[in-house]
């Protein structure tokens, strides 16, 4: 972490994430229950959200993913950009959009819509981590695993220019170490 120069302040503990993560898994497969939804992972950041609820849902489902980029360093750039589009086929299937954060819901917005003009059966979100206070969505989220302050944290897929993905709870960022 030294090469970060930053401290890190625990804003969720490991075990809390764990604990939120089953719940939102049995809630999904609650829904599905009898079908075999599709995840749609947004990289590079929902990995790891993605692999520990589909590994904790009851049902069948399936995944896959879809990569893009509106972020450098800790500020949105204002744009999306589509680097790697899903490969299957979501034509008449039920859709689970797994997202590591939503800020202002531009990234998210573009990749509903974009899963939407496939012709799925149904289009649903679930989301680690919601920033209430700066997110401005005209649709609701399914499901929100925790409502957090707008600051930038890390950890649990969560990146600093592609570090700190590694850390098991989620942190915020506070001041540099030389302060």
């Amino acid at each position: 972490m030294a090469a970060t120069k930053e401290k890190l302040n625990e804003l969720i503990s490991e075990a809390d994430v764990k604990n939120r993560v089953d719940v939102l898994a049995a809630e999904i497969s609650n829904r599905y229950d009898g079908e075999a939804p599709i995840l749609i992972g947004i990289l590079n950041g929902s990995f790891i959200f993605a692999a520990d609820l589909m590994r904790a849902m009851t049902i069948d489902c399936e995944i896959d993913f879809i990569k893009v980029s509106s972020y450098a360093g800790t500020a949105s750039k204002g744009t999306v950009k589509l680097l790697k589009d899903i490969s299957a086929n979501i034509t008449d299937r039920h859709v689970v959009i797994v997202e590591d954060i939503i800020d202002s819901g531009l990234t998210i917005k573009f990749i509903r819509d974009r899963m939407r003009e496939a012709g799925p059966k149904s289009v649903a979100i679930t989301t680690l981590l919601m920033k209430p206070d700066i997110a401005q969505l005209d649709f609701d989220i399914d499901w929100v695993g925790f409502e957090i302050p707008p600051e930038f944290v890390v950890g649990y897929g969560l990146d600093y220019d592609q570090k700190l993905r590694n850390l098991k709870g989620i942190y915020r960022l506070g001041g540099s170490e030389s302060e």
